[in-house]
C-alpha cells in the first residue's frame, strides 16, 4: 500500500484544494484568519505562476453557528439550512477581503449533486468553470446547503466536500487534488490513539484493508471523516488523477506540494508521475 519517501513529480497546470471546516473553524467557533489569510496567499501565488486554480471550501454552517453563538449544531434540516445562509456570505466576504489583498479575484459557486447528473446543467457548469479559470479567476465552490437536500427520485447533496471535491476535480479535469485536512496524512492506525501510528507517503489502490484502518468521527462543525477522504481519493484514482491529503493547519504546505516536497499522502496512480531522485 505504501513505498518509499521521495520527492515527487508534480505536473500540474489545473488543481482544486478542498480545504475542511476543522481547518477554516476553530473549536470554539472563532473563523481561523491565519489559515483563511494564507490559504489566500497560496492560491493567489500559484494564480500568478499561471496555474488554474478551484477551491473548494466547507464551513458555512460552523461559520454560522458561531454567529448565531450557538453551541451545537441544530438537527433540523431548516435550522441548519438557515446557519449554512448565514455562515455562507460571512464566509465568501471573508474570502473576499483575503483574496483581494492579494490582488486575486475570485468568484463564487453553489452546487448541488443533480447539476451533475442532468447533461444541459452539467455543461452550463463546466462552461462557467472554463471561463473564470481562462479570466485567471479563483472559482470558490461549496455545497448549496441552504436548498440542498436528499429525496428518493431527485438528488441535490453530495453528503460531504470530500466527495463533492473529488467530482468537481473529474469533471473539470483537473491534474490534481489537494484535500487539506485536520491530519497530516492517511496512517497506518489512528494517530489519535496510537502513539507508534506511521504516515503512508504513497498509495497507488484503495482496497478493503485500506478502509478497514479508516476510522474516528470529524469536528463538530463538520461532517468529513477519513473514510470520506478515501471515498474521494478513489474516485481520483479511477480516473487516472491524483491526490494528496496533507494538514491545513498552514495552506503554506500547497506550494511545497506543488514543488513536489514528499508531504502528507500522495494518491496516484502506479506509473503515473515518476519521482525524482536527488
Amino acid at each position: 500500500m505504501g513505498a518509499q519517501l521521495s520527492n515527487r513529480n508534480m505536473n500540474v497546470k489545473r488543481l482544486v484544494v478542498k480545504v475542511g471546516t476543522s481547518s477554516l473553524v476553530y473549536p470554539t467557533g472563532g473563523l481561523n484568519l491565519r489559515v483563511i489569510d494564507q490559504l489566500a496567499f497560496a492560491l493567489s501565488t500559484l494564480c500568478g505562476q499561471g496555474k488554474e486554480v478551484i477551491l473548494v471550501s466547507s464551513g458555512a454552517i460552523g461559520v454560522g453557528l458561531n454567529a448565531l453563538r450557538l453551541k451545537e449544531r441544530p438537527k433540523e434540516i431548516s435550522e441548519q439550512q438557515a446557519l449554512a445562509s448565514i455562515g455562507q456570505s460571512k464566509l465568501i466576504t471573508m474570502f473576499n477581503q483575503r483574496f483581494a489583498h492579494y490582488n486575486q479575484t475570485i468568484g463564487q459557486l453553489l452546487l448541488t449533486h443533480d447539476v451533475f447528473d442532468f447533461p444541459a446543467s452539467n455543461q452550463h457548469v463546466m462552461d462557467t468553470f472554463d471561463r473564470l479559470l481562462a479570466k485567471h479567476v479563483v472559482p470558490i465552490v461549496n455545497e448549496n446547503d441552504s436548498i440542498a437536500v436528499d429525496e428518493m427520485d431527485h438528488r441535490t447533496k453530495f453528503g460531504d466536500n470530500d466527495q463533492l471535491s473529488a467530482i468537481v476535480a473529474t469533471h473539470v479535469d483537473a491534474d490534481l487534488l489537494i484535500m487539506l485536512s485536520d491530519i497530516e496524512g492517511f496512517y497506518d492506525q489512528n494517530p489519535l490513539t496510537h502513539d507508534d501510528a506511521q504516515l503512508i507517503p504513497t498509495i497507488h489502490e484503495i482496497n478493503d484493508d485500506t478502509y478497514a484502518v479508516a476510522g474516528g468521527r470529524g469536528s463538530r462543525y463538520g461532517t468529513g471523516g477519513m473514510v470520506t477522504k478515501l471515498t474521494a481519493a478513489e474516485i481520483m484514482l479511477k480516473d487516472n488523477r491524483q491526490m494528496v491529503l496533507a494538514s491545513g493547519k498552514d495552506p503554506a504546505i500547497i506550494l511545497d506540494i506543488l514543488a513536489g516536497k514528499p508531504v502528507g499522502t500522495w494518491f496516484t496512480p502506479e506509473g503515473k508521475g515518476a519521482v525524482q531522485h536527488g
